[in-house]
């Protein structure tokens, strides 16, 4: 397998899963809505995976591999989230794909339903030339990044949760030299007001 797709999500469990979402969608319909988005973002991956030779991931926090297999299907493969802070988290993500001879690898959450086939496509495609690939999200982090190779410095010194993100990765990027491809700007469903972002999908 050399292009593998990681998904970071979480085991929907009240109280426990999109807590800022609670004061307007109560701790059940936080839950709801973290069920509701891995099975889009996973659905549209799959689509993904019917048109491209691609290994797809769930990386996940909160219950366990059979709980996670159980609620989202057996053809998937299920990995515990490595501890730390996101960027030892998705540092070790691409650690774990590049060792079993991956050649491409995309990451993304599932915080933004518009994420469709033709950004995933561009993504990988992206890095057959590029070194470097970053979904440009509105709050002014990045909701995708895909990498040849692994790149640790990426995900150090970083404020993650901040306006910034992006910034400093791009910082980090043109110091390294790195070829980047940067792709369509997105918004991310974090919180009670971005909520119309999701709503236009749900009849789909």
């Amino acid at each position: 397998m050399t292009e593998t797709l990681i998904i970071y999500s979480r085991y929907p469990e009240p109280g426990k899963t999109k807590t800022r979402m609670i004061p307007a969608l109560g701790a059940s319909g936080a839950a709801d809505l973290q069920r509701k988005m891995t099975e889009h973002t996973l659905k549209t991956a799959k689509q993904l995976r019917n048109s491209r030779n691609i290994q797809i991931e769930v990386h996940f926090t909160g219950g366990n591999k059979q709980l996670m297999s159980d609620w989202l299907g057996q053809d998937i493969n299920y990995i515990p989230q490595a501890v730390g802070d996101l960027g030892n988290k998705m540092n070790s993500s691409f650690q774990q794909a590049f060792n079993v001879h991956n050649q491409r690898v995309v990451t993304i959450g599932i915080d933004c339903p518009d994420i469709n086939l033709e950004i995933l496509n561009n993504a990988f495609d992206s890095l057959y030339q590029k070194e470097l690939v970053l979904g440009v999200a509105e709050d002014g982090g990045y909701y995708l990044i895909g990498m040849q190779k692994p790149i640790p410095q990426l995900f150090q010194n970083i404020d993650w949760g901040t306006k910034i993100v992006l910034e400093q990765t791009k910082a980090i990027a043109n110091k390294l030299n790195l070829n980047v491809q940067y792709l369509t700007t997105l918004s991310d469903v974090d919180y009670p007001q971005d909520l119309p972002v999701w709503q236009k999908h749900q009849n789909k």
